[in-house]
């Protein structure tokens, strides 16, 4: 596909994604989207792509950081639990509890206890919620070696993009076997019927969104909602004297264009 087909193809997409959002709406109807992978596999712009059409209004991206003192001392699920949706709401998680199976484990930010601990409630976890009627949808992106090699570089030369590397990503590259290691083993406990996982090769990265994309609206029995017709009415006329536009502070014209 050329780039300019592959522009054509995602605006139809997002277009789709704008009519599901409706319905969601429309319903009440509650989404999660996890998205999980390994660093520089793509799932910030994917969910860029993905909300980029969307009303801001009924959706959320959450991205958590590492956690405080306060969160380090709950209950793991708990600060998760708080961002999840409610009716007529989508949630996109740019990775999410499952932290605890990827770099909390090959790091050794969390005791064995707490890893097993994990892999046991997870499908639990994950049960109560779709019996609760929330619609949990679950991304693998999948990145091979020479490809996660040739983005870190990317990264590292390009100072709009460098700020997306941390020391953490960097150690990445030397635990390669340990995460593959850690995703399959995590895959084992968690690929569930209620919740299962969906891969998504991500070597390419216009190729990997409108897959997902395509993907995700197909899990979404979403049907068309009509609006009733709108006839823009006609401007207000009135005797009101406006003041001096020079009385007003504005910015400067440093750029004109068209």
């Amino acid at each position: 596909m050329s780039k300019g087909g592959y522009e054509k193809e995602l605006a139809r997409l997002q277009t789709e994604l704008v009519r599901m959002q409706e319905w969601i709406v429309a319903t009440s109807t509650r989404l999660v989207v996890v998205m999980e992978g390994r660093d520089t596999a793509g799932k910030g712009g994917t969910i860029k792509r993905m909300t980029e059409r969307l009303n801001p209004r009924h959706y959320r991206v959450v991205a958590l950081g590492k956690p405080d003192e306060r969160e380090r001392a709950q209950w793991y699920f708990q600060r998760y639990i708080t961002h999840l949706p409610a009716g007529g709401e989508i949630v996109f998680f740019d990775r999410s509890w499952y932290t605890r199976a990827g770099v909390e484990r090959v790091m050794g930010f969390c005791s064995d206890e707490e890893y097993e601990e994990f892999l046991r409630f997870c499908p639990q976890f994950e049960r109560a919620l779709t019996r609760s009627g929330i619609r949990l949808v679950k991304y693998w992106l999948s990145l091979s070696d020479d490809e996660q090699e040739r983005r870190f570089t990317e990264r590292i030369r390009n100072p709009e993009k460098r700020w997306k590397l941390s020391d953490l990503d960097l150690q990445a590259r030397a635990h390669w076997v340990d995460y593959a290691e850690a995703k399959d083993h995590m895959f084992d406990y968690t690929d569930i019927r209620e919740a299962p996982w969906s891969v998504v090769d991500a070597d390419d990265k216009r190729s990997a969104r409108l897959n997902l994309i395509s993907h995700l609206l197909s899990t979404v029995p979403y049907e068309r909602v009509s609006h009733p017709d709108m006839t823009l009415p006609p401007r207000q006329s009135r005797g009101y004297q406006r003041p001096p536009i020079d009385s007003q502070t504005w910015i400067p014209r440093r750029y004109i264009v068209g």
